[in-house]
């Protein structure tokens, strides 16, 4: 099942955002395709930004220990939006050193991926939203050798 993400955040009576991205999983070359909607906007936004986030874990219980490592960042709107405007999202990932998202191994490691969308306001505060995405790679293809059929000597 990979469906896609959809999320209304907001900060009550001052902006309101729907986010959605066409996927929860993707392939290591794929691409992001998502918008960004303005439902209502009573902040001065400054410019908005996406960040593509590499969470490392190593340790377990007290003895944890997290790595933030910022892969890509772009900024993707400049100036103040208006009600009802939406900005198209496209972010290539065949141009990062990425690795699959691998989930607890051994109760002591994990690497997991976040996008994280980051409005900046004309006063420099910043509000965020982190979206956890899965990065996958396929397989190798085994290939059977090819069996010469058996020719019948008499």
């Amino acid at each position: 099942m990979n469906s896609s993400i959809k999320m209304e955040v907001g900060i009550e009576d001052c902006l309101h955002i729907e986010f959605e991205y066409n996927k929860s999983k993707y392939h290591l070359k794929d691409v992001i395709v998502g918008k960004i909607y303005f439902l209502l906007v009573r902040i001065k936004i400054k410019h908005m930004e996406i960040a593509i986030i590499k969470r490392e874990t190593t340790g377990s219980g007290p003895n944890t220990f997290n790595e933030n490592e910022t892969i890509a960042k772009y900024e993707i709107m400049d100036g103040a939006p208006v009600r009802g405007e939406s900005i198209p999202i496209r972010l290539f990932l065949a141009g990062y050193d990425l690795t699959p998202t691998m989930k607890d191994i051994n109760k002591k490691f994990s690497v997991r991926y976040y996008l994280n969308l980051v409005l900046v306001d004309e006063e420099e505060r910043r509000y965020f939203k982190q979206q956890e995405i899965v990065l996958w790679r396929k397989g190798e293809k085994t290939r059977k050798p090819i069996q010469q059929p058996q020719s019948e000597n008499k």
